[in-house]
């Protein structure tokens, strides 16, 4: 059973990011150019093309406790975007943790159409509201960007008897293995862990699965012995995994990744599984087409940099750009393909 949850652009495919600033322009350009009474407001500036600015502080929102896939993201694009000079104001960061993501998005939704705050998000996005544990799902924001995919890795503790991907699905299998992840019950690391146990040939069903608030505190939790396994994204695990403190048994991609080239795949290991972690940018509903045009030009420009080149490089993240229209349909297709896996392991 292979399962992909994404199709990611091949570079040079669809829209060229370098082109990008040339068409958000000519989209904003054809707004009214009445709208330039509002400029100087907290909405930002309008220009006299119909181009939109913000005019304070740019607010990216992680939905998670620090130390996960979110809040390295978020974290990462705040910096960056600061440093590379691509912003004329400052780029903050804030952490809304609690009930898998629904308390940061709560907090979004209750912004509507203001245009200086967005958020990080990936799968959860879908899988949490799925579950019913959210009262808003991807239809209540605005897709602003696809940016990258990441993968899951399986890990354990440096002194494991656990060997194998093979191993690890035995025991967890059996009941008595507790594997912990950075998402609630049902969403993004428990999909990838039950459908992984079932490809490997175990009962996905019978699998002790502990959720915590990120990634950050799956892997504390895996580091005080509290649990046996656990399951993050890539990205999160690098830092432990280079200390030695844990080892990875199998990482969810098709080809093995740069960032942890010595851990072999599902499907190496003939476990016919792989499961990827699109991660982008989202905003506040009722956003203007110029605003949004704003936002897709400058993650377009961000990731043309060599500073988030090599950053995403380091964190094993793979290219995976999308525009907001382009992001939007992916996200209504992959909440079908989520609700057919959920399906099979018994999740749904």
């Amino acid at each position: 059973m292979t399962k992909t949850h994404v199709n990611p652009s091949a570079p040079g495919s669809g829209p060229s990011r370098r082109t990008l600033g040339l068409r958000a322009a000519a989209v904003a350009a054809a707004l009214p150019l009445v709208l330039a009474a509002c400029g100087g407001t907290d909405e930002g500036t309008v220009a006299e093309d119909g181009t939109w600015s913000p005019t304070q502080p740019i607010e990216i929102t992680a939905p998670a406790a620090t130390g996960g896939g979110w809040d390295t993201l978020a974290r990462t694009s705040a910096r960056l975007l600061e440093e590379q000079e691509l912003v004329d104001d400052s780029v903050q960061v804030v952490n809304k943790p609690g009930a898998g993501g629904a308390i940061g998005w709560g907090y979004i939704a209750n912004n509507a159409a203001d245009p200086h705050k967005l958020f990080v998000t990936s799968p959860p996005i879908l899988l949490v509201p799925m579950a019913g544990d959210s009262d808003y799902d991807h239809e209540d924001f605005t897709p602003i960007a696809r940016l990258a995919t990441d993968y899951m890795v399986y890990l354990v503790p440096a002194d494991s008897d656990v060997e194998t991907f093979a191993d690890l699905a035995d025991q967890a299998g059996s009941g008595d293995f507790s594997v912990g992840g950075g998402s609630g019950p049902g969403s993004m690391d428990h999909v990838a862990l039950a459908g992984a146990l079932e490809a490997a040939g175990a009962d996905a069903t019978q699998a002790n699965y502990i959720p915590f608030d990120g990634g950050g505190e799956a892997l504390t939790s895996l580091l005080g012995g509290h649990v046996d396994a656990a399951v993050v994204g890539v990205g999160e695990a690098l830092g432990m995994l280079e200390s030695g403190d844990v080892r990875a048994v199998g990482v969810s991609s098709e080809e093995r990744v740069d960032a942890v080239a010595d851990v072999p795949t599902l499907v190496e290991q003939d476990v016919d599984f792989t499961f990827d972690i699109w991660r982008g940018v989202m905003a506040p509903s009722d956003l203007t087409d110029a605003q949004v045009a704003y936002y897709e030009t400058l993650f377009a420009d961000l990731m043309e940099t060599e500073a988030w080149q090599t950053e995403s490089a380091r964190l094993g993240w793979t290219d995976a750009y999308q525009d907001s229209e382009e992001f939007g349909a992916f996200l209504d297709e992959t909440r079908d393909e989520f609700a057919a896996i959920l399906t099979e392991v018994g999740l749904q």
